[in-house]
C-alpha cells in the first residue's frame, strides 16, 4: 500500500510540473503581494528573455539559504529549462522572497561540488519532499540523479 501510494504522489508531481496553469499559479500569489506566504522556501524569479528581450517569472523551491541574501535553487528541466538558459545568458535578475519584492541579485551556476553539498543538504533536511519529487525530476531530466555528481544543475542568487 505505501508503494501504491508513493507511486500515485509521483505521479502527482509529474502531473503539476506537466501543468502550466499549475505552475504559473504562484506567480499570481507573488503578483498579488501575498509571496511572504510561502516563506523562504519559494522564490519568484524575474528574469529576461535571451531572444525577446521581456520580463519572465518563475517560481522556484529554494533547496538551501547558505546564509544572508543568498539563495540555492535547482533546475528540474536541467540545463533546457528556458529561465536557466535567460540567466545563463543574462546574469543580473530579480527575486522575491520572504517578503521582499524584485530585489536586485545576481545568478551563478553552482560546481558539481557545491551542487553535490547543497543536494545532500537539501535531502537530510526534507527526506520526503526528496523521495516524492527525484522520480519526476529523474524523468524531466531524463537520466538518474546520485548524490554525488550529480547532473541536476543548480544555481545560486546572491542579492546585490
Amino acid at each position: 500500500m505505501l508503494d501504491t501510494l508513493k507511486a500515485r504522489g509521483v505521479k502527482l508531481v509529474e502531473n503539476v510540473l506537466h501543468s502550466r496553469k499549475l505552475t504559473r499559479a504562484p506567480i499570481w500569489v507573488y503578483r498579488a503581494r501575498l509571496g511572504a506566504f510561502f516563506g523562504s522556501r519559494m522564490l519568484m524569479l524575474e528574469h529576461t528573455g535571451r531572444r525577446t528581450g521581456a520580463p519572465r517569472y518563475v517560481v522556484l523551491e529554494v533547496i538551501d539559504h547558505p546564509g544572508p541574501g543568498s539563495y540555492i535553487v535547482a533546475s528540474g528541466f536541467g540545463t533546457r529549462a528556458q529561465w536557466f538558459k535567460n540567466i545563463q545568458a543574462s546574469p543580473k535578475v530579480k527575486i522575491s522572497v520572504a517578503g521582499r519584492r524584485s530585489v536586485p541579485a545576481v545568478a551563478r551556476h553552482l560546481t558539481t561540488a557545491e551542487a553535490d553539498a547543497a543536494l545532500q543538504s537539501y535531502i537530510a533536511r526534507h527526506p520526503g519532499a526528496w523521495s516524492a519529487l527525484k522520480p519526476a525530476i529523474e524523468g524531466a531530466l531524463g537520466q538518474p540523479i546520485s548524490e554525488h555528481d550529480t547532473a541536476l544543475p543548480m544555481v545560486e542568487f546572491s542579492l546585490s
